[in-house]
């Protein structure tokens, strides 16, 4: 797909241009994406409808950026939150889990920054890489995420944002990306690269929906290299019992969040699946914007800093 294209899908989606910012320098940090041609959306027609709708399965990315989505500067509460889109670590659903997601932060006040993290990256495997950091899969786009939550921060004045306010959100392998960097917090999986980097790389909060990659399957248990603390943020979850990735992985880290005394909310939902972002249906679960939206508000997220 060209870049003035994803641009027009961006700006119908979320109804305005969003500001387009490259993530690298130069070539990115880490295992590169396998993509097979070049970056477009490789929906077919033939593929499954999401609420009656088809989606943007955007592959092949090798050129990671992050999509700025401001709002309105009267409804704007200084908040931000970053948006990792799922696909199995193959694709993205851009517009499903990515700009209209933005469209729904921005009308509650949040800038939204949606991740064009590299893929395909699936095919390099659940090995861990040689740090322990990350699974090999997910190594690129946890780089990507960090580096869009540094590159964030440093906009912060120009975008009028609070740097303490910056938190990051993903569905399915986004949300393994978006948790995985909230768990290592400060520790960058990569080297800094300028002067962007000397801003944190840590959210300040998190929503995981519909998340995998933190269950061992053979065990049941947290995957050792995801080292909880009490230093960690607030979080949510949401996801259905009978999702096909199994909602342990909500599971296990709440309860290792709640043993370390972080706050979190688990919203558990009998029925479901996966994979349907926040486009309404008569299912209980696709309600869950509205659980956020409150617990944005409880924890004091959406506040305007004082004058």
């Amino acid at each position: 797909m060209k870049p003035v294209l994803l641009l027009f899908f961006g700006a119908t989606m979320a109804g305005a241009e969003p500001l387009v910012q490259n993530l690298w320098p130069a070539a990115p940090p880490g295992p590169a994406s396998q993509p097979q041609g070049e970056e477009r959306d490789l929906t077919k027609p033939e593929d499954k409808l999401i609420a009656g709708r088809r989606i943007i399965k955007l592959g092949h990315v090798s050129t990671p950026q992050m999509h700025v989505y401001l709002p309105p500067k009267d409804k704007a509460n200084g908040g931000a939150v970053l948006v990792c889109p799922g696909g199995g670590f193959t694709i993205l659903a851009w517009d499903l889990e990515g700009t209209e997601i933005a469209e729904w932060l921005n009308t509650l006040g949040f800038a939204a920054v949606v991740v064009k993290y590299r893929v395909p990256t699936g095919m390099l495997g659940d090995a861990l890489d040689e740090s322990g950091v990350s699974p090999l899969r997910s190594l690129g786009p946890l780089m990507d995420a960090q580096r869009a939550v540094s590159l964030t921060r440093a906009h912060a004045k120009d975008w009028g944002l609070d740097p303490a306010r910056i938190g990051i959100m993903g569905f399915s392998a986004g949300g393994a990306t978006a948790g995985l960097c909230t768990v290592h917090g400060e520790k960058r999986a990569y080297a800094k690269t300028d002067a962007s980097d000397e801003q944190s790389c840590a959210p300040n909060f998190a929503l995981l929906i519909y998340p995998a990659g933190f269950v061992d399957k053979e065990t049941g248990a947290l995957r050792t290299h995801l080292k909880v603390s009490k230093d960690m943020p607030p979080v949510f979850f949401v996801m259905a019992e009978d999702d096909h990735v199994d909602c342990d992985n909500c599971t296990v880290l709440f309860t290792a969040l709640k043993h370390a005394k972080v706050p979190a909310e688990l919203h558990i939902y009998t029925h479901g699946g996966h994979g349907y972002g926040l486009r309404p249906t008569e299912l209980p679960v696709t309600r869950w914007p509205a659980r956020a939206a409150e617990w944005l508000q409880d924890m004091g997220l959406n506040k305007k800093a004082a004058p």
